[in-house]
């Protein structure tokens, strides 16, 4: 995303940004930007009917500006697609005020947010993420099951676990039927190539995409990996697809779902192939979160009252850890979002690690079980419910 123009004052924290959105990811940066009651300025199309002096009704498409104060929001996961729903809160000939009218955000389209209530620790430090000029780290994942036949595709970013894409094409159990197995491989691998967008056949310069195999035993995704190689250089050669064959990673999982993700991720071999990555940094918090949980030794609590206390104690002080989902900070009750970025700013305070994550990512999938909220002492806590009990 493209930071436009920023005009927020320090002594209140009051003011607008302006944002142009370059890639479908974007639109969830902006999805967790909004909130109710903020003010969005976007651009929007309108067909306006008008009527001749004889009496003739005709229709012309009409490019304005709509001025929202922001209602609802609706994001699409599979298309990356924001609507924005809210009351014309300015006056424009084409909308009358206090009418309700949805903006459709759109990719290199600038439009502009005003914080209802300021902006925000959290805002701000969500506003410096989205607009990040270094590039977000991206991978691929075929995830093999246990059947034969079987794959799911995962895509993920830093933010978001897009999929799985199916793939499945039948194979009889009692022999190993060379046919089918070739059409599972050419479709698995039809559709992989799609989803990567790999370039003509004949171009030479193309950088491959982290693209990680893995299946029970490595067996499928061994043999999957020699066929993508097979079919690269057989006959008219796909250099693209060469160059994407040569960079594998080839590891175990258990399951082709989202339990054979997080086993991918906390794979300490894995991490020099997949870089110090977020969405592996917030796995591992994860993980030891369960653990200490497991272990009930008082460093490991979860849900709202518990953590909160763990900070108000200053449990979480250097060492310590705080995780949050960022579902919390959309909340339409200004009181209680002030209350989460309070929290943010204590934790921060006391030198915790505070990590935002996102509900629609696995690590956030695995929060959202703990109540959204989780966080890890740097000591031992104890007594937390026998003091709710009195």
């Amino acid at each position: 995303m493209k930071l436009v123009k920023q005009n927020i004052t320090k002594h209140d924290q009051s003011g607008s940004v302006t944002l142009t959105p370059e890639e479908p990811e974007d639109m969830w940066h902006i999805y967790n930007l909004l909130r109710s009651g903020d003010i969005l300025r976007a651009p929007a199309v309108r067909r306006v009917v008008s009527e001749s002096q004889s009496g003739a009704v005709g229709s012309k498409r009409v490019h304005t500006t709509f001025t929202l104060r922001v209602t609802a929001l609706d994001f699409d996961t599979a298309g990356c697609e924001l609507h924005v729903s809210g009351k014309i809160c300015v006056e424009n000939p084409y909308a009358k005020m206090g009418s309700f009218h949805t903006l459709d955000l759109e990719l290199f389209r600038n439009f502009e947010i005003e914080k209802a209530d300021g902006w925000d620790s959290v805002a701000l430090e969500m506003l410096k993420d989205s607009i990040n000029t270094v590039s977000h780290a991206k991978v691929w994942i075929v995830l093999f099951g246990l059947t034969k036949g079987t794959a799911n595709i995962w895509y993920m970013t830093d933010h978001r676990t897009i999929g799985p894409q199916r793939v499945e094409v039948h194979i009889p159990s009692k022999l190993d039927d060379a046919k089918a197995t070739e059409r599972f491989n050419s479709k698995l691998l039809e559709t992989l190539m799609r989803l990567l967008d790999l370039p003509a056949p004949t171009t030479s310069s193309y950088e491959a995409k982290p693209l990680v195999l893995a299946s029970p035993a490595q067996v499928s995704a061994g043999k999957f990996a020699e066929y993508m190689k097979h079919v690269a250089t057989h006959g008219t050669q796909n250099k693209p697809l060469l160059i994407q064959s040569r960079n594998i990673v080839l590891t175990t999982a258990s399951s082709d779902n989202s339990s054979g993700l997080s086993e991918i991720l906390t794979n300490p071999a894995l991490k020099a192939q997949l870089g110090d990555t977020r969405y592996a940094r917030e796995n591992a918090l994860m993980d030891k979160i369960e653990d200490y949980i497991r272990l009930d030794d008082g460093r490991g609590w979860y849900g709202p009252k518990e953590v909160t206390k763990c900070v108000d104690k200053g449990a979480v002080t250097g060492g310590g850890a705080l995780l949050m989902n960022n579902r919390l900070f959309r909340s339409q009750d200004p009181a209680e979002r002030h209350k989460w970025v309070s929290l943010v700013d204590q934790a921060k305070a006391q030198g915790a690690e505070v990590r935002i994550l996102s509900e629609v990512h696995e690590s956030g999938k695995r929060l959202e079980v703990l109540g959204d909220i989780a966080c890890i002492c740097s000591f031992p806590v104890y007594d937390i419910e026998e003091e709710d009990d009195e």
